[in-house]
Formats: structure tokens, C-alpha cells, sequence
């Protein structure tokens, strides 16, 4: 039998059958051939017109009901309106289906180049938002874009992203991607911390720059603010905009941000956090050669997944897991504790059972929270 391409095809005779008996789809494709030869004359036989190509393979589908069967027919044509229609009414005049009474209602003809035409219309909108025209301003921006980019560099033996920070002013940023941020808007001196914990080479640094330290407008850059402002030299603080991060922000709120930067003793005035304030009167009292056996224990205790406890002298009352921090700091208040070195990340349980034992001073890698008095310090 002919086959007409779908490049051809112009109708598709849609067609619903029923009949009182058990039939296959040769019963029906052979009623439709059989019981339509002769009733439009030799130009319109239809087996003529499929070995022409004028008419397409013709579909059945069908399924039982009881003792009846029921079912679509799909003749495909590509003959013009008058002759599709005389079809589908030749179709209709079927009254038997192999032994059954049998009755055929043709329920439209469908228009298939149509359907192409809608495809081909809400194709091009897709191809035409994808086009997209570049102008001279979009390659200039382009060029500037990469160029502010290729500025990009490492600095210290921690290979911290950085630009140009050889000025007095040194901004500091959480990661890589707030320091591209910043300097695709044009300001190039910043630095990143590359996450969370302040870097050794930012708390040199800090020693010999006016540090701006620049954070994400959510909880967890209040923490990095407290965290790092106790461990390194900082002259101002800054916040994005509630809820935004430095990496998302634009150039205006860039420089809008920047220009409400604050010092760093009224940010803890702000937050409760002055110097007269139980959380940094301890080190107040503590000298230099205290502070450097501290860091000897941190340094020794690094990596270990351990907590230990000391006293107000840095000496070691006990050393034991994170997992029963919080007890022995129960059992152990008559020893008076006052400094906690957790490898680890500090919940808010241990913090509450820190205060409770009337610590002084916890160091850790990370924390939940900073809703405290005593002092936070990180690793």
C-alpha cells in the first residue's frame, strides 16, 4: 500500500465506530476499502488513492465492551476540502463491520497544517527570545567585564582571592565570588576569607590596613562579624541589606552599603558587646604570654574531634569528647572553668551548660549561635 509523507498530509479524518460483535482492525480497514468501492466513481476509489499516495495508512484502534466492540478510525488524506469531506461521508455509510451491525460518525476533520502552523508560530517566539543581537555598549561591557575579572589574584600563603589591596583601605569579604562581585563593580580592593573562620594571613593583614569587613546581610554574617572582630584588628563593619548576600548584590547596593559602614566599637556598643561587657573583660586581664598558650592549646587540640576544659590560669582541669562536653561541664563547676577549646562546632546546649559552669571564653570551628556573654573566639 502507498504511504503519504508527513510533509503531505493536509486532513485527518477523525472517525468513532461501534459494533455488536468481536471485531479485529482487518475487519474494519477492510469494511472501510469493501463497502466504499464504487460509491464516488474511479477518481475517488479509495484503494486507488492509497496506491497514488493520496491517501495515508489508515488507523485503528479498538477494544472490547461486553459483547460489542468500539473504536477510532484515522485516515490521513491529502486530497483538498471537497473531496476529504466526501470521503469521510462515504465512510459514514458503512452499516456492517465483518459479521456485525456496525454504524460509523465521523467526529471532525482536522486540519493538520494547521496544527503545523501553530507549531511553526510558537516555535520562532522560542527562537526569537533565544536570539539575542549584540551592540557595540554589550561587547564593551563584555571586555570590561573580563578585564576587571583578570584582576583577580591570590594573596598569602593561603592563596586568599583577592584584588588590588595594596591601599591603605581593605575590604573583607566572606568568599571568592563576593571578592568577583565587588570587583565587577568597580572595587577592587577587598580580599576574601574563603569561608567562615578568619585566615592567619587577614589577621597579619590587619595589623598594617584600615580593614572594612563586609558581610551577608543574614545570621550567619552577625557571626562572622563577632567571630572575626575578636580576632583581628578591625576599624569598620558593614552589612548587606537584609537578606542578601554580597555575591547577588548590585553596584549601587554595593556602594550603599559601603557607605553606611560603622566602627567597629559602636557595632559592639549596637550590639552589647562593649568592652566593659562580661564577654571581653577576660582578656582584658589576661597578658600576652597567656594568649599565646591559648593558641598552643587550640593548635594542639586541632583536629582531634575533642573538647578540653581549663581554668583561669590555662590549665588543663579535662579532656573529653564532644559528645559528653555538656556533662562534664555539669560535673565539673567546682573546678571553676573558664575556658572551652571544642574541635568542633558549638551548640547551643553546650553553650547553655557553658554558662551554667560561668565560662569565660569558648574557641571553637563554628557556631550555632551567638546569643551569649561569653566570648566566641574562632579557630
Amino acid at each position: 500500500m502507498g504511504k503519504i509523507s508527513p510533509v503531505s498530509i493536509k486532513y485527518m479524518i477523525h472517525a468513532n465506530f461501534t459494533a455488536e460483535g468481536a471485531l479485529e482492525k482487518p475487519d474494519v480497514i477492510g469494511a472501510i476499502f469493501g463497502q466504499t468501492e464504487g460509491l464516488l466513481g474511479n477518481e475517488l476509489e479509495m484503494r486507488d488513492l492509497q496506491k497514488e499516495g493520496k491517501i495515508g495508512r489508515i488507523e485503528v484502534e479498538l477494544q472490547r465492551e461486553g459483547k460489542r466492540t468500539i473504536g477510532t478510525i484515522k485516515v490521513p488524506t491529502a486530497l483538498d476540502q471537497s473531496e476529504t469531506t466526501l470521503i469521510a461521508a462515504a465512510i459514514e455509510t458503512i452499516e456492517r463491520i465483518g459479521p456485525s451491525d456496525s454504524q460509523i460518525e465521523v467526529e471532525k476533520i482536522e486540519d493538520v497544517r494547521g496544527s503545523k502552523r501553530e507549531y511553526i508560530v510558537e516555535r520562532a517566539k522560542k527562537l526569537m527570545k533565544e536570539f539575542q543581537a549584540t551592540d557595540s555598549r554589550e561587547i564593551s561591557a563584555e571586555i570590561k567585564n573580563a578585564a576587571r575579572i583578570s584582576a583577580l589574584s591570590e594573596y598569602g600563603k593561603e592563596k586568599l582571592p583577592s584584588g588590588d589591596i595594596s591601599g591603605r583601605e581593605v575590604i573583607i569579604v566572606e568568599g571568592r565570588a563576593d571578592v568577583l562581585n565587588l570587583i565587577r563593580n568597580g572595587v577592587n580592593n577587598v580580599i576574601g576569607m574563603n569561608g567562615t573562620k578568619l585566615p592567619e594571613d587577614i589577621r597579619e593583614l590587619s595589623r598594617e590596613k584600615d580593614m572594612i569587613l563586609f558581610v551577608d546581610g543574614d545570621r550567619g554574617g552577625k557571626l562572622i562579624i563577632k567571630n572575626v572582630i575578636d580576632n583581628a584588628s578591625i576599624k569598620y563593619v558593614t552589612v548587606a541589606p537584609s537578606g542578601k548576600e554580597v555575591e547577588e548584590l548590585t553596584g549601587k547596593e554595593i556602594l550603599m552599603s559601603l557607605r553606611k559602614k560603622i566602627p567597629v566599637e559602636e557595632f559592639r556598643s549596637k550590639e552589647g558587646l562593649t568592652k566593659n561587657s562580661s564577654s571581653y573583660s577576660f582578656f582584658d586581664n589576661t597578658n600576652k604570654v597567656d594568649k599565646e598558650k591559648l593558641k598552643e592549646f587550640a593548635r594542639k587540640y586541632k583536629g582531634t574531634g575533642n573538647a578540653v576544659l581549663l581554668n583561669e590560669s590555662l590549665q588543663e582541669i579535662r579532656k573529653v569528647s564532644i559528645k559528653g562536653l555538656v556533662n562534664s561541664l555539669k560535673r565539673n563547676v567546682s573546678k571553676n572553668p573558664k575556658i572551652v577549646i571544642i574541635d568542633g562546632t558549638v551548640t547551643n546546649s553546650v553553650i547553655k551548660a557553658a554558662e551554667q559552669a560561668r565560662c569565660k571564653v569558648i574557641l571553637g570551628k563554628n557556631f550555632v549561635t551567638t546569643d551569649t556573654n561569653i566570648q566566641l573566639l574562632s579557630f
